[in-house]
């Protein structure tokens, strides 16, 4: 399925989507990162959580849920929150 990747991560893909594919969100996320190795680490802190400043929107939907049942016509977007002052 496709995947939007957002501008903090594209030195990982080299480009604005990817390709991946997975059963849940979890898989594809793996799947992500057996292709670019170390941009799920930027995604998903140390206790498998979505991080903090990272948003995932499946089909325009936001989920927290690492276990969220994915179908090969889906679309996923991740976007890098912004922060400051």
């Amino acid at each position: 399925m496709k995947v939007l990747i957002p501008s903090a991560l594209r030195s990982y893909t080299e480009s604005s989507q990817a390709e991946a594919s997975g059963a849940n969100l979890a898989e594809l996320l793996l799947d992500l990162d057996r292709q670019y190795a170390g941009i799920r680490f930027r995604m998903i802190d140390e206790q498998d959580n979505v991080r903090r400043h990272i948003r995932i929107f499946i089909n325009g939907e936001q989920v927290d849920n690492l276990k969220q049942p994915l179908r090969a016509s889906d679309d996923v977007t991740i976007v890098q929150a912004l922060s400051g002052g």
